[in-house]
C-alpha cells in the first residue's frame, strides 16, 4: 500500500474495524516514511458465478430461479416452506463449491432433480417433465417406471450421486 502523501510503501496499519455494514474493513494507517496517517477501506472483490445458458450464453446465477422452479414443482404438495429453502440451500451449496465461475444451466436442473427425487417424486416429475422437455405421455410413463424400478438413473447418462447435494 503506498501513502498518498509522500508515494513510498512502507506503512503499518494502527486500527482496523469493519465498515458499512461489515462489508468492508476500514484500515488506519501510518506512513513509516513521513510520518502522515491515512485510512483505506478494503472491499472483498467477488466475481458473479455465470451460468451457461443451452444457447451458449451467459447470465448472472441467480438463487430465485431455482426457488421458483422448486415450488412450482412442489405447488400443492406437502411440502413445508423451510423443506424448500433447505433443498435451494443444499444445491446452491454444491453449486459454489464447484470452486468455478460457470456452471451450465443443464447440471444446476441435474441437481435439482436429484434433490427432488430424494423429497417427493411427485415434484420430481413435475420438473423433470418441464426441465427434460417431455414431448409425449410416453416419456412420463418411462420416467415414471424409473421410479417404480428403481432405476437410480433418472436419465439416459450415468451420473455419480456421492452425496455431494
Amino acid at each position: 500500500m503506498k501513502c498518498p502523501f509522500c508515494n513510498e510503501d512502507d506503512n503499518r496499519v494502527i486500527d482496523s474495524r469493519p465498515a458499512e455494514d461489515n462489508t468492508m474493513v476500514r484500515r488506519r494507517r501510518l506512513c513509516e516514511f513521513c510520518g502522515k496517517r491515512f485510512t483505506t477501506y478494503e472491499k472483498l472483490e467477488t466475481i458473479p458465478m455465470m451460468v451457461i445458458k443451452k444457447d451458449q450464453s451467459r447470465v448472472p446465477y441467480d438463487r430465485s430461479k431455482i426457488e421458483v422452479g422448486i415450488i412450482r414443482s412442489c405447488h400443492k404438495r406437502p411440502i413445508s416452506p423451510d423443506v424448500i429453502r433447505e433443498m435451494v440451500d443444499e444445491i446452491e451449496n454444491s453449486i459454489f463449491s464447484i470452486e468455478e465461475r460457470e456452471i451450465s444451466s443443464q447440471k444446476i436442473g441435474e441437481l435439482v432433480i436429484d434433490k427432488l427425487k430424494q423429497v417427493d417424486q411427485v415434484a420430481y416429475v413435475r420438473f423433470a417433465s418441464v426441465y427434460r422437455e417431455f414431448k409425449d405421455v410416453n416419456t412420463f410413463v418411462e420416467e415414471i417406471g424409473k421410479l417404480l424400478t428403481g432405476n437410480g438413473n433418472s436419465n439416459s447418462e450415468p451420473h455419480e450421486n456421492n452425496g455431494a447435494v
